[in-house]
């Protein structure tokens, strides 16, 4: 598949959307399609699918959710899910569930979310965080091309289809140039393609996870000219979900703080078009070798 091939974008709420197993209480079934993968699908995709089963679960439009976390215990493939959900605490602002995903053609849990969802409450307003000093979404370059090409065991870039997408900071890792090694930091503007708008005519924050899990270019950045190419599976991924935003086009600024013995971990800012932080995230990942094709594309 050639950059100039473009697969029709997915809509993430459509793809994501879980269905109650009635003979079972706490139980759900989604179905996956191949255009949210890399070699398998999104972990930030898979995230989202855990935390609308938990929504449903809960049961209670008055919660939100606040910040979750989920380990990647095992690949999960493309088609039928199961998400098995339980409340773990349900209180008067606040309430915990945990959620395990898996695909119904394999054994074990693939993924184990638990998740905080909370009512708004009054208290203290502090901005610690400012925005980035990078391009501007009318001065950053148009990458969304680039990012759909093939690379290495990435049979395609279908995730990147649902997209458009800027380079706001940092260098093309993906090309063969002999850029030397850069800091740690990527930033680039990303638009879903088919507008991820909830009930509330505000960004659904079931549409960040997705953004959130692109955090290893930020890894890319800092490695030698020529060095063996890599991909980074997730362990883990945490995400704070902070402000809500009508923006459509979102800045995902990453910094990998630390690489080594086989692994990185890695933190993103995402900020809306006006200036709003509206989500914080963490990440371990571990490295695997990509052996280079003659056309190859970003990760």
């Amino acid at each position: 598949m050639s950059a100039t091939d473009v697969i029709e974008p997915g809509d993430l709420a459509i793809d994501t959307a879980v269905k109650p197993l009635l003979s079972t209480p706490g139980l759900y079934t989604a179905d996956i399609p191949d255009r949210w993968s890399f070699t398998g699908p999104s972990g930030g995709v898979l995230m989202t699918i855990a935390l609308r089963a938990i929504r449903a679960q809960l049961d209670d439009s008055g919660l939100r959710v606040l910040s979750a976390t989920a380990v990647y215990c095992a690949p999960v493939a493309v088609g039928p899910l199961e998400i098995h959900c339980e409340i773990l605490r349900s209180g008067g602002s606040a309430a915990q569930a945990r959620a395990q995903l898996k695909s119904m053609s394999r054994p074990g849990p693939g993924v184990e979310v638990v998740a905080t969802f909370a009512r708004a409450r009054s208290g203290p307003e502090i901005e610690g965080a400012t925005f980035p000093d990078v391009a501007s979404l009318e001065d950053s370059e148009d990458i969304t091309s680039a990012l759909r090409e093939p690379m290495g065991p990435f049979h395609s870039m279908n995730f990147f289809h649902n997209f458009e997408a800027r380079l706001a900071a940092g260098k093309k890792w993906w090309s063969d140039d002999a850029s030397p090694p850069a800091p740690p930091r990527c930033a680039r503007w990303f638009r879903y393609r088919v507008p991820q708008t909830g009930s509330r005519k505000k960004l659904d924050r079931f549409a960040i996870p997705p953004i959130a899990d692109t955090m290893p270019p930020a890894v890319w950045q800092a490695l030698e000219p020529g060095r063996q190419l890599l991909y980074a599976p997730s362990l883990d991924l945490t995400i704070h979900f902070l402000d809500d935003t009508a923006s459509e086009w979102l800045l995902a600024q990453s910094y990998a703080r630390r690489a080594r013995s086989g692994y990185a971990t890695a933190e993103i800012e995402i900020w809306s078009q006006d200036g709003k932080l509206i989500a914080y995230g963490t990440q371990t990942m571990t490295f695997r070798p990509v052996h280079r094709r003659q056309s190859t594309g970003a990760a």
